[in-house]
């Protein structure tokens, strides 16, 4: 990458960036080598500026919001990673019941949001560790409840820079899936309609779901969350739990004690140890239960 090139751009923008960042910081796996460059948008404008660069000039464009559902891998990512961190963040009413927020928007903040304004129907997110953007790009679920349920539109930009937006069925939503599962667009913010309800419920069932994550889940380690798709008929954890894996480690990787669905990094995993963890796991469980388990976590780089 013509590095004078982007430097120039990036100040003619307004454009922060760093050099030779290492991911691991930004990924809850805590797994991953250094992005070549580590640009971090602020607004809409600066993505399609982002876009438009990359584009005009061949150069690989990859897109991370809170990391929590990637492993990133032990040589980095080469061109741009583009960051949408806490200045990517702002959320707002657009009316009584809707919400509308920025990328990189934590579920969290999120949802402690709609709890300040009274609305109910995102309870369910409350204590799932990624971003609007993660969120909205996955489909993101958990006790019953998942984005398509709630989500109004979502907007993006394209890979030529354009600005666009998809509304209802455009979204595409169906299991840890929606219309930007392809890549072909830069999620930048989203709307959501809730309803009307009582804050004092509302706390109530969040600090339940919260509670049943942290005594089922090991949320004392660095993970990617759930490491498996639920496989038709089946669910992945129990498959992995019935060939006796739990504990099963190699190098720093194990397969969680607590939650046999969770991958977690015990201390100085790599990418390729998560790797080689997934692939044994997928043959065993293969091989004793008939069923095929894909991962759930992205694999980049």
């Amino acid at each position: 990458m013509e590095k004078i090139a982007f430097y120039n751009f990036a100040d003619e923008h307004g454009i922060k960036y760093l050099e030779h960042e290492e991911l691991s910081k930004h990924t809850s796996f805590k797994i991953g080598g250094a992005a070549e460059i580590f640009a971090k948008p602020e607004n809409a404008e600066q993505v399609s500026a982002i876009a438009e660069f990359c584009g005009e000039n061949k150069i690989p464009l990859l897109p991370l919001g809170k990391g929590s559902n990637v492993l990133i891998s032990d040589n980095g990512i080469s061109g741009i990673v583009m960051h949408f961190g806490s200045g990517f963040g702002k959320i707002k009413l657009l009316d009584d019941e809707t919400i509308y927020c920025e990328a990189g928007t934590s579920l969290a903040a999120l949802c402690n949001f709609a709890l300040e304004n009274g609305l109910t129907g995102l309870e369910f997110a409350y204590g799932i560790p990624g971003s609007v953007g993660g969120a909205v790009f996955m489909n993101a679920g958990a006790y019953g409840g998942e984005i398509k349920d709630v989500i109004v539109y979502a907007d993006h930009v394209d890979k030529n820079g354009k600005t666009g937006r998809f509304t209802g069925e455009e979204l595409a939503m169906s299991y840890r899936h929606s219309v930007y599962s392809n890549k072909e667009y830069f999620i930048t913010g989203a709307a959501f309609k809730l309803q009307k309800g009582e804050k004092t419920e509302i706390k109530a069932k969040m600090d339940d779901l919260l509670g049943r994550r942290f005594d089922k889940q090991p949320m004392d380690k660095p993970s990617a969350g759930s490491t498996f798709k639920r496989p038709e008929g089946a669910f992945a954890s129990a498959l992995i739990d019935q060939c006796g894996l739990k504990g099963y480690r190699v190098g720093g990787a194990e397969v969680s004690t607590k939650h046999a669905g969770f991958v977690v990094n015990v201390g100085g995993a790599t990418c390729a140890d998560v790797l080689q963890l997934i692939k044994d796991i997928q043959e065993k469980v293969k091989n004793e239960t008939g069923f095929f388990i894909e991962p759930e976590v992205e694999i980049l780089g």
